[in-house]
């Protein structure tokens, strides 16, 4: 009696070590690319420039979205509308440290794509690839380093370089 129930545990623990299916994880994070923007000196054109008291805000991802409040950075990482061909960002900086808005410039960076379904796998499902991507600035921003970007697919280099 000692042996059966010896085995018939050893038998159960089998059982449920080799009747599990194999975890199905997605290791591609995140799976719809963002958009990478770096900010560079308009005079150098090779030297970072952080842009001080950064918001921004965007229409057309969900109703009104904010993306930043007041930070320092001089790299931003933020999704398109998946759903949409334009995504409209509204970007505000401060150069003056005041507490009335006084010095605060808005600018604007319209971008337009065509957003293509792509199959990754069953366990990350599908991705958005944004194709024949153009960008449209105004406001403080003196230039883009491109206006066209044929695809934007990962988020290993930035997309856009922005003068200012």
């Amino acid at each position: 009696m000692k042996y059966l129930k010896r085995i018939l545990i050893l038998l159960i623990i089998g059982i449920s070590c080799f009747s599990c299916e194999k975890d199905d994880f997605c290791t591609q994070t995140p799976v719809t690319p963002n958009l990478i923007l770096r900010f560079y000196d308009q005079k150098s054109l090779t030297e970072f420039k952080a842009v001080q008291r950064f918001s921004m805000t965007a229409t057309g991802i969900q109703g009104s979205d904010t993306f930043f409040t007041n930070i320092t950075t001089d790299s931003i990482a933020i999704p398109l509308n998946s759903l949409a061909e334009e995504t409209v960002f509204t970007l505000t900086r401060n150069e003056t440290d005041n507490t009335d808005n006084t010095g605060e410039e808005t600018a604007t960076l319209t971008v337009k794509y065509t957003p293509v379904n792509e199959y990754v796998s069953r366990s990350c499902g599908f991705r958005v690839i944004f194709n024949d991507v153009t960008f449209e600035k105004s406001g403080w921003i003196d230039r883009l380093s491109v206006t066209e970007v044929e695809s934007i697919k990962n988020q290993v280099n930035a997309h856009v370089n922005i003068f200012h």
